[in-house]
């Protein structure tokens, strides 16, 4: 029986730490887990009562962010590290979140603690500099995509690959079971062609998504061909319903849907998604998308200066090149998204380009089984000292 400390920061790290919990407890049935995360991991083994601190409590996004919270983040970092010097854990597991995560394997490996690592920080991206403190704290990582492997091989980091965990997310979800007709009841909603909206689950992102996908969604039912299409606001986890509500008004062709963003992804005809996991997700899953992003002026203008790749979007970067488009900042508009979701409706050579992208993308993420996968590889790296 091993003791393991667990860290996911956002919804995805929730998604991810859940997966990675049931393969922890399929391979070590007596392990004793505890955790930062959210709902998904909490619900693995409720009964164990191994949450410490809801992600939601703390989420922060972008550089701005940090630089005006220092304190709470401060704090929050403290109350981290002495729970795991109080705990004692057999190895501290840390998912993405590097802000974060990157000072807690400083303080645990200073500490004596071992420290996995699980879904690399996007250094191949920006922020190279960041390898020495995975030499130097990490023991050992566990990566997710393909085109890591000869990045951090070039760059002397010690890794092991077992393929992707959405893979697995994705194809037991009951999305891809469920019947259009058992969707529409659960989220009462009635039967019309849907575009899903998918804003992100941070209130930053929120703020600077929703807006415009109002007006596109405006714009677009205001088309005779589209006036009767339904605008599906895929609510985040970690949020309530009422924070979309309040861009949305009075708009009755505008509705949300909380805990279901795979079927709405499924059961839409296009999407347009803030960039990140959901991205890749719908790329998954099968849904013609146009991704779309936009932060504060100051993090775009330092985050141009210190990008390194060409793409934002994790399926574009898996085949390293365009499978589908991004607008990103100021081509973010509702003219723009208008654009490229009626291209995905009525161009059907330019969705069966992307389909076929996204054939592409899945099998380059390996087949099932990754997050059972990587847990059979933690507890193996345990079993070696």
């Amino acid at each position: 029986m091993s003791r393991y400390y667990i860290i996911a920061g956002e919804a995805s790290g929730d998604l991810h730490g859940s997966n990675l919990m049931k393969g922890i407890y399929s391979e070590d049935p007596d392990a004793e887990i505890r955790f930062w995360g959210g709902g998904m991991m909490a619900s693995v083994r409720p009964e164990k009562g191994g949450l410490v601190e809801d992600y939601r409590e703390g989420a922060v996004i972008g550089f701005t962010q940090v630089l005006l919270h220092p304190r709470k983040f401060a704090r929050r970092l403290s109350k981290c590290v002495s729970d795991i010097i109080d705990w004692k854990p057999d190895v501290v597991i840390l998912i993405d979140y590097p802000g974060f995560n990157f000072r807690v394997a400083e303080a645990a490996h200073k500490a004596g603690f071992k420290v996995f690592y699980y879904i690399a920080p996007k250094v191949w991206a920006s922020r190279e500099g960041r390898i020495k403190k995975l030499k130097a704290y990490v023991d050992k990582l566990f990566i997710v995509f393909p085109f890591e492997i000869p990045y951090f091989t070039s760059k002397g980091v010690d890794f092991v690959y077992k393929g992707n965990p959405l893979v697995d997310a994705v194809d037991n979800s009951v999305a891809l079971s469920e019947s259009r007709e058992e969707f529409l009841s659960r989220a009462g909603l009635p039967d019309k062609p849907m575009i899903a909206l998918l804003a992100g689950s941070r209130t930053g992102e929120i703020s600077s998504m929703m807006p415009t996908f109002m007006e596109f969604a405006d714009m677009m039912h205001g088309l005779e061909d589209y006036s009767d299409y339904l605008f599906v606001v895929a609510a985040a986890p970690a949020r309530s319903e009422d924070d979309y509500r309040k861009y949305i008004g009075d708009r009755e062709y505008v509705r949300v849907v909380s805990g279901m963003s795979y079927s709405v992804m499924r059961q839409s005809r296009a999407a347009v998604v803030n960039s990140g996991t959901a991205s890749l997700e719908c790329a998954l899953i099968g849904t013609p998308q146009v991704v779309a992003y936009r932060t504060a002026t100051i993090n775009y203008m330092i985050a141009r200066t210190i990008i390194k790749v060409r793409f934002i979007s994790l399926g574009n970067l898996i085949l390293g090149r365009r499978c589908f488009c991004e607008l990103l900042q100021d081509y973010f508009t509702p003219d723009n998204v208008l654009y490229e979701v009626r291209r995905l409706l009525e161009d059907g050579y330019y969705r069966k380009e992307m389909m076929d992208g996204y054939g592409e993308i899945r099998s380059s993420l390996g087949g099932s089984g990754a997050s059972a996968a990587v847990a059979r590889a933690m507890i193996e790296e345990l079993n070696k000292h």
